[in-house]
């Protein structure tokens, strides 16, 4: 038996199949067997949303920003309440444990609140006149409907960010959520809902992704993008929007590098960057990959990750003791294993994991290896799982060269006691996130985006919420 319900499409107000009946099947990545059923989206249902949505901009943008304020308020303590229930299906369909699908559910609602607030903060400003009896006004307004795609590792934490920006700064919204985990995005949907935002603000689909992309991005109604998803795909995204001139966010891949100096807290940061490196699997876009360690603590530091990465504890999600899940799809699972068996065809020295396990589902063991040489396609590719790389440095500019050396810059982390150093490396490496000395990204309040080919604007921060507002200066004179 189980609690997991069947998804339908919420359009202009309704729950309901796509128009042409026609469904997918959801599975549990821990089991392998069929949770249920999620509607897929035609061109009707697409253009139905997109009507929908234009027509309900017409009403959120006019609704004054407290009371916005006040509907997501209500959200957030909605989607607190119903914790237990939500958790549970992410964890069916996505695999994660239940206490990382708490804390991203706990997260989300916390980005609701942060949102909401921001939003009746959203000022204008006046600019003192050249001349006499002229008054200089910016005034901000919401850009229009947003279609907004969202990828499986993270359901619910990727569409609240979306979702609560566009809504506190008065846009309409449709999102496009991933196929293979629906259950949650939908409960997030109907928090919504149930917290009294109108009909049309809010339209949820599934479907064929790039049927759904090529429509909505087209489509004259849609005024801004925002997507989460891989570099390939991103491109692909950002042309067509740049064609049709619509405002973007892309969010995309990574291939973090984690710097550790000689005079770092080696266990500090071994017991800090494991969390990070295995939490969801490593299926995670700001994941610590390719870990660069100074050759006076390289031996040291090695055996210490390794020791704490073979204590993890693999099984379903919700198992008590599961400390990491299963990948989200086989596609992951044929992934770690071409790359792994690659990278020790470069002779990479394999010191825990590298292979599949035994039974259902899709785990993959937590692997290390260590002296990858960057041919290896693991020192190229994003890995998107557990797999940590550890090679050895022996000068700053070492480290730096490796860290930037790919064309992908989102996130990257540093473990040094000097002032001195950390004050350098947090300014030499091209990344659009750095932390140091801790795991510090992904609050409401911070800025979250990456430079080069990991994409543009921000997700995190007032930044955030400006990606929703067109900035309009009126300048008007004194009336004779």
């Amino acid at each position: 038996m189980t609690d997991y319900p069947d998804i339908q499409l919420y359009i202009n107000g309704h729950w309901r199949e796509g128009a042409g009946a026609r469904q997918l099947p959801v599975h549990n990545p821990a089991t392998g067997k069929v949770l249920g059923q999620v509607a897929c989206a035609e061109t009707a249902d697409l253009a139905e949303a997109a009507d929908a949505a234009e027509r309900g901009f017409a009403r959120w943008r006019i609704t004054s920003a407290f009371e916005r304020y006040k509907i997501l308020r209500k959200a957030a303590q909605l989607l607190r309440e119903r914790l237990e229930h939500v958790a549970r299906l992410m964890t069916q369909e996505q695999g994660k444990p239940l206490a990382e699908a708490r804390m991203e559910i706990l997260a989300a609602a916390d980005t609701i609140d942060w949102f909401a607030e921001e939003g009746r903060r959203a000022y204008g400003r006046v600019i003192p006149p050249r001349q006499q009896d002229v008054y200089q006004l910016v005034i901000q307004e919401p850009v229009g409907p947003v279609a907004a795609f969202t990828p499986w590792n993270f359901p619910i934490n990727q569409i609240v960010r979306k979702l609560s920006a566009a809504l506190a700064a008065g846009c309409s919204i449709i999102v496009k959520a991933p196929e293979e985990t629906p259950a949650s995005p939908a409960e997030l949907i109907r928090v919504f809902i149930d917290a009294g935002v109108p009909d049309g603000v809010v339209n949820l689909v599934y479907g064929d992704p790039a049927h759904i992309s090529s429509f909505l991005i087209a489509h004259p109604v849609i005024r801004k993008i925002s997507f989460t998803g891989s570099t390939p795909v991103g491109k692909q995204l950002a042309a067509l929007a740049g064609e049709h001139m619509k405002r973007m966010t892309m969010e995309l891949g990574g291939h973090a590098p984690v710097i550790i100096f000689n005079d770092a807290d080696v266990a500090l940061a071994a017991k800090t960057m494991l969390a990070g490196k295995f939490r969801n699997a490593g299926q995670v876009c700001v994941s610590p990959t390719r870990f660069l360690v100074q050759e006076g603590v390289y031996q040291a530091f090695v055996e210490q990750f390794v020791a704490q990465a073979r204590s993890l504890q693999l099984g379903n999600g919700l198992d008590a003791a599961t400390t990491m899940g299963p990948l989200a799809n086989p596609r992951r699972l044929s992934a770690m294993n071409s790359l792994t068996a690659d990278a020790q065809t470069h002779h990479a020295k394999l010191q825990l994991g590298g292979k599949a396990l035994d039974g259902a589902g899709h785990f993959f063991a937590p692997t290390v290896l260590t002296e990858v040489p960057p041919e290896a396609r693991l020192m190229n590719e994003e890995p998107f799982g557990p797999i940590a790389l550890i090679n050895p440095f022996a000068t700053f500019d070492d480290a730096v060269r490796e860290a930037n050396r790919l064309p992908v810059g989102l996130a990257a982390y540093a473990w040094t006691r000097s002032a001195r150093t950390a004050q350098q490396i947090g300014g030499a490496v091209q990344a659009g996130m750095v932390s140091i000395n801790h795991l510090g990204l992904g609050m409401p309040e911070t800025p979250f985006g990456g430079v080069k080919d990991s994409g543009y604007g921000s997700e995190g921060g007032t930044e955030a919420l400006q990606a929703y507002l067109n900035p309009k200066f009126i300048s008007q004179a004194g009336l004779l």
